[in-house]
């Protein structure tokens, strides 16, 4: 796997064993990270909804703040990481 995650309560810092990179996941961004990794296929208006559900907010409350998390995830490979490996 290309990604070790070590976990800090609700933040997380991924090891990216690629490129030796390392980021922080802000709590938003382990939340993402983990119901991607739990919901292969979810589409961001699914996830936003979930994640408004479970925070009990207004789904348009989250969509710019979730859409920057999930470019920033795509772009350091992360969920692009979940994607690619096998279900199981």
């Amino acid at each position: 796997m290309r990604f070790q995650l070590k976990h800090y309560a609700t933040e997380a810092v991924a090891f990216d064993t690629a490129s030796g990179d390392t980021h922080y996941l802000a709590p938003l961004a382990l939340e993402l990270f983990q119901l991607f990794r739990e919901c292969p296929g979810l589409s961001r208006e699914d996830a936003k909804r979930l994640l408004a559900q479970h925070h009990a907010l207004e789904p348009r409350s989250l969509d710019a703040q979730i859409d920057e998390t999930l470019d920033g995830l795509h772009r350091i490979g992360l969920l692009n990481e979940i994607a690619s490996s096998p279900s199981g």
